[in-house]
């Protein structure tokens, strides 16, 4: 029979452990939808007739700040990066950052915030074709099922967004399914230099490479003084930056330190949806059945597939 301490001591145990998971999944959600709210932003600094050239640099641009702080601090902590770390890390940055951030940006100019979250949120998918196709994993059935459901509802929307915006649609779905296709490169590519050097320090090197690339990019093809902007751009990149770039990142490191990389991974299934609703509220974008329909149907899918592997 135990004694009234030591059922007190398991129920206290048993208290924090829940707080602890609360707390991670809380970070989690808080985590997804501020990364999610990076679109919304975006469309509305679109509004100011600024392109994804200069809004892309703006981001980095107070970005960049907060980055390079970590990532000295990250290197004074640390031994230095051997040659081959260093180029694999400019590769992984100008791709898994550069590319995919750039090309998620040129395709919001041009579809709806919950048609972009929602091709995004297919970049599972694209890990396991990559898989599939250049290291011969074979996908099993019931995968395929998962993608089918997933896909299904890619489509519902899209078909959606095309009787609306025509040519405009089929540009941005490809231009944000590149980016999709890019991001899922770098998490294959950076899976064994995460385990090795830590997702910090990888990350911090990586998005210092991306904010170098996209301001190098905005000197070369804009005039310097187009990177001021009005107060109301400046402070919405500012919130991009701060808000739905640097705080996601860390929000969900420390979430997955509390509940695990697959709960993390579930709560951030909350992304679409909270699109959804933010571009309603800020961007008057129109919720439809077939909307709705269709991310139901993406988080599904995306969901089995998750529990599949």
């Amino acid at each position: 029979m135990s004694s009234p301490v030591s059922t007190s001591t398991s129920r206290s145990t048993d208290a924090a452990q829940r707080r602890q998971h609360l707390l991670g999944l809380g970070l989690a959600i808080t985590g997804a939808v501020l990364f999610s709210a990076k679109a919304i932003l975006a469309k509305l600094i679109y509004r100011y007739q600024v392109d994804a050239i200069t809004v892309i640099a703006l981001r980095m641009l107070f970005t960049v700040p907060l980055m390079a702080a970590i990532a000295l601090w990250q290197a004074y902590r640390h031994p230095p990066l051997t040659k081959a770390d260093r180029w694999r890390l400019v590769g992984l940055g100008l791709v898994g950052y550069y590319l995919s951030s750039f090309l998620d940006f040129l395709g919001l100019q041009y579809i709806s915030a919950g048609l972009e979250r929602l091709i995004l949120f297919l970049t599972p998918s694209f890990v396991l074709f990559i898989h599939a196709f250049f290291m011969k994993k074979p996908i099993l059935v019931k995968q395929w099922w998962s993608l089918a459901v997933a896909y299904l509802g890619i489509v519902l929307v899209f078909v959606h967004d095309l009787g609306f915006n025509g040519t405009q649609v089929i540009l941005g779905s490809g231009l944000v399914l590149g980016s999709a296709i890019a991001y899922a490169t770098y998490l294959i590519q950076s899976g064994e230099m995460v385990q090795r050097l830590g997702s910090i320090r990888l990350v911090s090197y990586a998005m210092c490479v991306s904010s170098a690339a996209s301001l190098l990019q905005f000197f070369i093809l804009k005039p310097a003084d187009q990177l001021f902007q009005p107060e109301a751009v400046m402070g919405l990149s500012m919130l991009n930056a701060i808000f739905c770039t640097v705080l996601p990142v860390f929000l969900t490191m420390f979430a997955v330190k509390r509940v695990g990389a697959a709960i993390a991974s579930q709560a951030g299934m909350i992304g679409p949806v909270s699109t959804l609703i933010l571009g309603s509220v800020f961007l008057q974008e129109q919720v439809s059945a077939w909307q709705i329909a269709g991310a139901s149907l993406v988080i599904s899918g995306m969901y089995l597939l998750s529990k599949l592997k």
